[in-house]
C-alpha cells in the first residue's frame, strides 16, 4: 500500500521499554507522568483539578503481627537483607492497580499492607518458607509486578497470625533456550520485559504484550492468564505454558511432562488462573517465535460497531488471522483512545487496529489476504497512522488514569467474554447497566467497550468508564461493578476473559462454574495447601 512506513525491521517499541518497578498509588515510571488532555477532563464533566499531593509515607499501616519466631525463621533461612518490615516496602506491596487499590491508597488506608516482604532466592527457598508460615497460620502471597486490578493482591486476613508478601523478583533468570522445540524455561520473577530481551537476544520472542507489560511478571502471566494484546497471533499465555512448577506448603508438584499428552486430565490448568491459591509458581517452560523481521500495524473503519463485529469474525472463523485484532465503538472511536496523545481527535464511525508480525513474505500474504476480507466485510483502509498511533501509546494509556483522578473523575475498566451469538446483546447489558446505576448516583458516565480478543467461537468485550467522582467514588465504582458483574452473568458471559477472579469476581465466578466445581476446587486446595495459607480469601 502507499502509505507503508518503514518498519520491515527488527526495532520495536516494546524491548525499548524498561520493567518498571511500582511505586503505589501512582502507575508506572514516576519520571515520565502522564499530563491530563483537556479533552479527556472536558469529556468526563470534570471542572475542578483536585489535591494532587499523595503521600506514600502518610498512609496508615498497622504495626506487623506476624510472631517473632516466624520473623527470625525467615530472616535465618533467606538473609536479613530479605525480610522487610520498612514502611514503603509494605506499601509497595499492598493491594494491586484497580481504581478501589488507589483510592484507597490516596485516602491513606494502608490496613491491607502485608507485614512482611520477603524475596527467597530459588524455589527450594520458595517451598521451605510456604512450611514455615503453613505450620505458624501465617497467610502467603506471591508478589511479581504487582499488576492485579480485581483484589489478587488483597488476603482475607481474619484467622491468620499475619501475612507475608513473597516478592519473586529474585528468581528472574531465563533458565534455558530449546531451539529445537522452540521453547524456553523461566523463573517466575522475571518480569516481562527483563524476558523479552532475553529471548530476543536469542533470536525469539515470546510475544506477550499486556498493556501492564512494563511492570508486570511471568509468574503472574501464568497465575491470572494473561492475554496479551498480540493474542490474535500469539495466544494467550496459558496457551504457551508446555510445563510449570508449583511450590506447596507440602512440597513441589510440576505439570506438564510433554506436549500435548492424554496422559488423564491436564493439571496445568489446575494452576494456570489459580492466583497464588495452591502455592506459588516458580517456574514456566512457554513456546517461543522467531523475532519478527517486519511489523506492519494499520487502521480500518466501518461504519459501526455490529459491522466491525461482523468482519473480526470472519478473520477469526475463516482466516487469516493477523497478530493484532482489535474494534473500538463508536464512543471509544470519537474519544480516540487508540491515541491517548490525541484524545478527541477522531472522527466518527468504528476503528479496527490490525497488525501483522513475522517474516516478511508471511506478513505480506497475510496482509493482503486480510485486507481483502475487510473490504468485501464493508471495511474502508484508514491507512497505517491509527495504527502505528495505538502501537506506540498503547503502554502509556493506563498513565492517564492518575491525572483522571487527581482531577475527580473516576476511570475504571472492565472485561468479559461471549459467544458471538451473544456479543450484542452483552455489551447492550452491560453498557446499560453501568449507565443506569451510576446515572442513578447522580453522575452522566461515559461507557466505551472495544472487543480486544477473538477466537473462532466469540470475543472479549473490554470496557472502559469514565465519569465526575461522587463524594465516595470507592462505593460509587462498587456499586456499578456489581450491575456489571450481575448483566454479564444474566447474559451468559463469563465473568473475566483475562484480569483474574482475585476477590473482586469471586462470588461471581463461584456462580459461574457451580457449587459442585467450587467444592472440587476446595478439596484440591485442601490436598496442596491444608492450612489454608496460600493467598487466602481469592479465588475461593
Amino acid at each position: 500500500m502507499s502509505d507503508e512506513p518503514s518498519l520491515s525491521n527488527t526495532s520495536d517499541d516494546e524491548t525499548a521499554l524498561r520493567a518498571v518497578t511500582m511505586h503505589r498509588p501512582r502507575w508506572g515510571d514516576p519520571t515520565t507522568p502522564a499530563d491530563l488532555p483537556a479533552a479527556a477532563a472536558a469529556l468526563a464533566g470534570a471542572d475542578a483539578v483536585a489535591d494532587t499531593g499523595v503521600d506514600p509515607d502518610a498512609v496508615v499501616l498497622a504495626e506487623p503481627v506476624v510472631p517473632e519466631a516466624v520473623r527470625t525463621a525467615l530472616v535465618k533461612l533467606l538473609g536479613a537483607s530479605n525480610v522487610s518490615a520498612d514502611h514503603r516496602d509494605r506499601i509497595d506491596h499492598t493491594r494491586g492497580y484497580s481504581t478501589t487499590d488507589l483510592l484507597t491508597l490516596r485516602g491513606g488506608d494502608g490496613s491491607d499492607a502485608p507485614d512482611l516482604v520477603v524475596a527467597p532466592a530459588n524455589h527450594d527457598d520458595v517451598v521451605r518458607l510456604l512450611e514455615l508460615c503453613a505450620h505458624h497460620r501465617v497467610a502467603v502471597v506471591p508478589f511479581t509486578g504487582g499488576t492485579s486490578v480485581v483484589g489478587g493482591l488483597t488476603p482475607q486476613r481474619a484467622g491468620f497470625a499475619g501475612v507475608v508478601s513473597v516478592d519473586l523478583h529474585r528468581l528472574d533468570q531465563l533458565v534455558e533456550v530449546d531451539e529445537i522445540s522452540r521453547t524456553a524455561t523461566l523463573q517466575a520473577g522475571l518480569r516481562g520485559v527483563r524476558a523479552e530481551e532475553l529471548l530476543r537476544a536469542n533470536g525469539f520472542t515470546l510475544g506477550h504484550f499486556p498493556q501492564s507489560y512494563a511492570g508486570a511478571g511471568i509468574g503472574g502471566y501464568a497465575a491470572t492468564r494473561s492475554a496479551g494484546q498480540s493474542s490474535a497471533g500469539y495466544g494467550r499465555f496459558d496457551e504457551m505454558v508446555e510445563h510449570l512448577v508449583l511450590a506447596t506448603p507440602r512440597g513441589t508438584v510440576e505439570f506438564g511432562t510433554a506436549p500435548r499428552s492424554a496422559a488423564g486430565p491436564d493439571l496445568r490448568h489446575l494452576v494456570l488462573g489459580s492466583e497464588g491459591a495452591f502455592g506459588i509458581i516458580t517456574e514456566v517452560t512457554v513456546r517461543i517465535h522467531p523475532t519478527p523481521t517486519r511489523r506492519v500495524f494499520e487502521g480500518w473503519r466501518f461504519a459501526d460497531f455490529d459491522a466491525g463485529a461482523a468482519a473480526l469474525r470472519r478473520l477469526a472463523q475463516d482466516g487469516p488471522m493477523p497478530t493484532v485484532l482489535r474494534l473500538s465503538d463508536e464512543v471509544e472511536t470519537a474519544i480516540n483512545l487508540a491515541d491517548p496523545d490525541d484524545l478527541g481527535g477522531d472522527t466518527g464511525g468504528c476503528l479496527a487496529v490490525v497488525g501483522y508480525e513475522g517474516a516478511a513474505a508471511e506478513v505480506d500474504r497475510r496482509r493482503d489476504a486480510t485486507t481483502e476480507v475487510l473490504g468485501q466485510a464493508g471495511g474502508t483502509y484508514a491507512g497505517t497512522e491509527p495504527g502505528q498511533a495505538w502501537r506506540a501509546g498503547r503502554f502509556r494509556a493506563p498513565y492517564l488514569r492518575d491525572p483522571l483522578l487527581d482531577a475527580g473523575v473516576l476511570v475504571e475498566t472492565l472485561e468479559t467474554v461471549t459467544y458471538w451469538s451473544r456479543l450484542a446483546e452483552v455489551k447492550a447489558a452491560v453498557t446499560d447497566a453501568v449507565t443506569t446505576t451510576l446515572a442513578d448516583l447522580g453522575t452522566e458516565p461515559l461507557v466505551m467497550c472495544h472487543i480486544s480478543h477473538v477466537y473462532a467461537a466469540g470475543a472479549s468485550l473490554y470496557f472502559t468508564v469514565v465519569c465526575p467522582q461522587t463524594a465516595n467514588p470507592i462505593e460509587q465504582w462498587a456499586a456499578a461493578k456489581a450491575a456489571a458483574n450481575t448483566a454479564i452473568r444474566a447474559s451468559g458471559a463469563s465473568i473475566t476473559h483475562h484480569h483474574g477472579v482475585g476477590r473482586d469476581h469471586r462470588d461471581t465466578y463461584h456462580d459461574e462454574i457451580g457449587t459442585l466445581a467450587v467444592e472440587a476446587l476446595r478439596a484440591v486446595k485442601r490436598t496442596l495447601d491444608p492450612d489454608g495459607v496460600c493467598n487466602p480469601g481469592i479465588l475461593l
